[in-house]
């Protein structure tokens, strides 16, 4: 089981319900050390008092705050001392409407679970309350030093505080942002190509039908290297759309999506069935069409599998075929 990141209380009104906080992600990001060119030694960075040039301890490291003209020392004990009660209590002052959130506020997104079965009870209250109501709670607490505001949602019988920007930390997209259109240039028939191509282009979402290929490619690419091997250039990214071409080029790509909704699925998942050198592997399909895979094959279960196990489903199977064969 994972560790709490922090334990306290989640109050609303006059109740109080103890709880633990849990993260809900886990980045997959492959992570490199730093080492010495020609040597492989490990590089490590040290903390050094940049005057004297000497290594400083974490004991002997304090807070400070650029004042201008000095620096104001926070020992790490006072910032505790000044939220003693609330580091340790998420204070739901009100409850808004699901969608009344914009995403742009959303940060980090954490589980929180009873603190112990005993108060298993007050925490199914709580889940279903918001449930029903489509509402969240919107509450603030202190963390590390730092203070959060938060939305707690119920999600699928969990409940899940997401920790939220502050008002003025998001940033006004058009002082941000030189060359924003003013919504003018586009013609009508642009548009509704435009319409066109986002509507031969819609999907059910699915996040299982998405993978980081290019952390894919890193470790095929430190796998090669490990073998001493090399690997294949990216392709270059597109050249930008001229606008003179803007209507052949949207009128091309509807083209293009009604042609690939139409076989590319099933002319893909064909190619890797046959052992087709140049088709693309499996982990490289979409859960789309990795199922339609399995459906040809018959694979048994395949309706409740998840985007890895149709992937070892499928290997199982060409395994077989190829042992048949031979």
């Amino acid at each position: 089981m994972a560790r709490p990141v922090w334990s306290g209380a989640l109050t609303f009104g006059l109740v109080s319900l103890p709880v633990q906080l849990f993260s809900a992600t886990d980045s997959h990001t492959i992570r490199f050390h730093q080492l010495e060119r020609g040597t492989s030694d490990r590089v490590r960075n040290k903390r050094v008092n940049e005057r004297t040039g000497e290594e400083v301890s974490l004991e002997e490291i304090v807070k400070g705050f650029d004042a201008g003209d000095e620096y104001v020392l926070v020992e790490p004990g006072e910032l505790e001392d000044i939220a003693p009660g609330r580091s340790r209590e998420v204070e739901i002052t009100g409850f808004v409407d699901k969608d009344q959130i914009e995403p742009i506020f959303f940060d980090r997104t954490y589980y929180l679970g009873p603190r112990d079965e005993q108060y298993a009870k007050v925490y199914a209250l709580l889940e279903n309350a918001l449930e029903h109501a489509g509402k969240v709670g919107i509450a603030t607490f202190v963390m590390r030093s730092r203070e959060y505001l938060v939305a707690v949602k119920a999600e699928a019988g969990v409940l899940t505080l997401h920790t939220l920007h502050w008002a003025d930390e998001i940033r006004d997209p058009h002082q941000e942002i030189a060359n924003l259109p003013d919504g003018t240039g586009a013609s009508e028939r642009e548009l509704k190509m435009a319409e066109q191509l986002v509507d031969s282009l819609s999907m059910e979402w699915d996040p299982e039908d998405f993978h980081d290929t290019f952390q894919e490619r890193v470790r095929a690419l430190v796998k090669a290297k490990k073998k001493g091997e090399s690997v294949g250039k990216a392709e270059q990214p597109a050249e930008s759309t001229n606008v003179v071409d803007l209507m052949d080029v949207l009128r091309a790509s509807v083209d293009r999506a009604r042609s690939k909704g139409s076989g590319s699925t099933r002319k893909r998942a064909e190619r890797v069935t046959a052992g087709d050198s140049s088709a693309p592997s499996l982990e490289s399909l979409t859960k789309a069409e990795l199922y339609e895979l399995a459906s040809g094959a018959d694979i048994a279960g395949r309706s409740s599998m998840k985007r890895e196990e149709l992937i070892e489903a499928l290997t199982e199977e060409q395994g077989r075929q190829r042992r048949a064969a031979s």
